[in-house]
């Protein structure tokens, strides 16, 4: 990867940090060559601070790491997109991003964006089942697989019947409803979003006597 930090006259090129699970944009710092060496030696966003005026690792003091997943510079070589996962909220105000007012109930994105943002929800639900104990998604982890296969299965028909009936307030409801319990059906099965859209993808190359098209 090459970035031209001479090309900035105090050496400092501008970072966006974006989720890389919902394409969220995080927040923006600044990096000088020093402080890309240390992200890319310890794999956590590390920033110059022009106001403290020295490296600055984010989450430092939080504990709410940005975990480095790829970097990307622009055509210039003078700013730079870092995709990450974050430890925890991103700004010091408790907000996921620092684009995000705290009185907020939810940041703008992209559909895809919350879906992500759901399924990460789900697997930190299994991960951490006492943290909400009575959640619905940690007691349909509880009952295990039969029971998450079975919520899938019913919510299928229901969509399927909502679909056919013209019923189109019914079918977003059960869409929602089949959505979520698939995630949950994913997360038990050790599965991701991401593993489906790799499938997907290789659905979508270059085959031999064309493109193959969904």
């Amino acid at each position: 990867m090459k970035l031209d930090f001479a090309k900035m006259p105090d050496g400092l090129i501008p970072v966006i940090v974006q989720d890389a699970q919902t394409g969220q944009v995080l927040m923006l710092g600044y990096q000088n060559e020093e402080a890309q060496r240390v992200t890319q030696q310890t794999g956590r966003v590390t920033f110059f601070s022009r106001s403290k005026k020295r490296l600055w690792t984010k989450g430092e003091t939080s504990g709410n790491y940005l975990t480095v997943v790829s970097q990307h510079p622009d055509c210039d070589q003078d700013a730079l997109l870092i995709r990450a996962t974050p430890d925890g909220p991103t700004c010091h105000r408790g907000t996921t991003s620092c684009f995000q007012q705290p009185q907020e109930s939810a940041y703008p994105m992209a559909p895809v964006g919350f879906i992500a943002e759901l399924e990460r929800l789900v697997q930190r639900r299994q991960q951490f089942p006492d943290e909400d104990p009575k959640s619905y998604t940690v007691s349909l982890f509880r009952k295990g697989m039969p029971k998450i296969a079975q919520k899938v299965g019913e919510e299928a028909v229901e969509t399927v019947i909502d679909a056919v009936g013209g019923n189109i307030e019914g079918l977003k409801g059960e869409a929602a409803d089949l959505l979520y319990h698939l995630l949950v059906l994913l997360t038990a099965s050790g599965l991701s979003l991401e593993d489906i859209v790799q499938v997907l993808r290789q659905r979508h190359t270059t085959i031999s006597g064309g493109v193959r098209r969904e």
